[in-house]
């Protein structure tokens, strides 16, 4: 049986590092906002090349305070993509606005640029690109937008650290950058985690505040806020794996071309593309087929795991059913849902896994 992701591979190299980094934070006795939590946002900080890095509980919250600290509030609305894990859409909702949803690209399963202008309204004060996968989106062409119409954008980076667009980081890009830390993301704690990065002052002096009750100095409130603080033993695993974040991405990236060789002539396959200007870091590597379901019922039978991300786009999950939104609203979002289908790309995937995926794909189509 292949897994679809064994992180014991990835540990076992750094363990005595990992242990080393618990003691001292265990020594140390500052569990919570103490240095191992200052040193890490600092290395993100500096890594990304912007001002601040605010360490959260969660890639979610991550989300909702970037949302706040740019600004969102009751009764706004923020653009996104449909095609994503619920928290994009959710959080828009937790901070009182309303989500408004754009198609998708066919190639990138992107925000598509193209359509985000005719959704713009006087109450559109955000957007939330999507970095689906680790494929950064067009930010240029969203940019451009963002700064005609005056709106925020708050990146949504949780499947992409270490993504690139036209060389600068992800996270980088707009006002604000959202991270996960979740234990499958490229950089993965082990736990929950997530953190804000802004080169802004003020997002950050407000994401700070929000994060420890809306105080600025103890025991005084000024905001409404909440108890969101990554710890100090996450942000001590995250450090000791941050310098191999770019080693463990070029094997993802060598293990997503493998497969582009073992399959690029199988016809009743795409591949996932990489855009002039995208460094892919294939936090998933996802296929596409109109024999999705069968195929993966194939794989299955031969020890080969699959996942499916995302067989419902959100625009017809019951929870945003208030929105208004019907099946047939974003063609591109609803066809890609039913064919997409993600193989193991983790680094320490094996070549002798990689062949075995391949052959079972290229089998399911040989056999017709």
């Amino acid at each position: 049986m292949i897994p679809f992701i064994d992180l014991s591979r990835q540990h076992r190299p750094i363990e005595e590092e990992l242990r080393l980094a618990f003691a001292e934070v265990l020594r140390g006795g500052q569990y919570i906002l103490g240095p191992a939590l200052g040193r890490f946002e600092e290395e993100m900080a500096r890594l990304h090349g912007v001002r601040h890095a605010i360490g959260v509980a969660s890639g979610t919250d991550a989300l909702l305070l970037g949302l706040l600290g740019a600004g969102v509030r009751p009764g706004d609305e923020v653009i996104t993509t449909p095609f994503t894990f619920v928290a994009t859409a959710e959080v828009i909702e937790h901070a009182g606005a309303r989500p408004v949803f754009v198609d998708i690209d066919e190639t990138t399963f992107n925000l598509d640029p193209d359509q985000i202008e005719a959704a713009i309204t006087d109450r559109t004060r955000a957007i939330v690109p999507v970095h689906l996968y680790g494929l950064a989106c067009d930010m240029d062409a969203i940019g451009r937008i963002a700064a005609r119409h005056k709106l925020k954008v708050v990146e949504d980076c949780a499947q992409a650290t270490g993504s690139r667009w036209k060389g600068r980081l992800v996270g980088s890009l707009g006002d604000a950058g959202a991270f996960s830390f979740f234990p499958t993301k490229n950089l993965g704690a082990v736990g929950d985690g997530g953190l804000v990065l802004t080169d802004s002052d003020t997002l950050a002096e407000k994401v700070r505040m929000l994060r420890g009750h809306g105080a600025k100095t103890r025991d005084h409130y000024e905001l409404l806020g909440y108890n969101s603080r990554l710890d100090s033993l996450q942000a001590a695993v995250l450090s000791v794996k941050l310098p191999h974040l770019e080693e463990w991405n070029g094997l993802r990236r060598q293990n997503a071309a493998r497969y582009d060789e073992l399959l690029r002539d199988v016809a009743q396959i795409a591949l996932p593309v990489e855009p002039a200007g995208a460094h892919h870091t294939y936090n998933q590597y996802s296929i596409l087929t109109d024999r999705r379901d069968a195929l993966r019922a194939h794989l299955a039978e031969r020890g080969v795991p699959s996942m499916v991300y995302y067989p419902k786009a959100l625009h017809l999950q019951p929870i945003f059913a208030g929105l208004g939104y019907a099946g047939g609203d974003f063609p591109v979002t609803e066809r890609i849902q039913d064919q997409v289908l993600s193989l193991p790309v983790f680094p320490g995937l094996t070549e002798e896994q990689i062949q075995t995926v391949a052959a079972a794909v290229q089998e399911f189509f040989r056999k017709g």
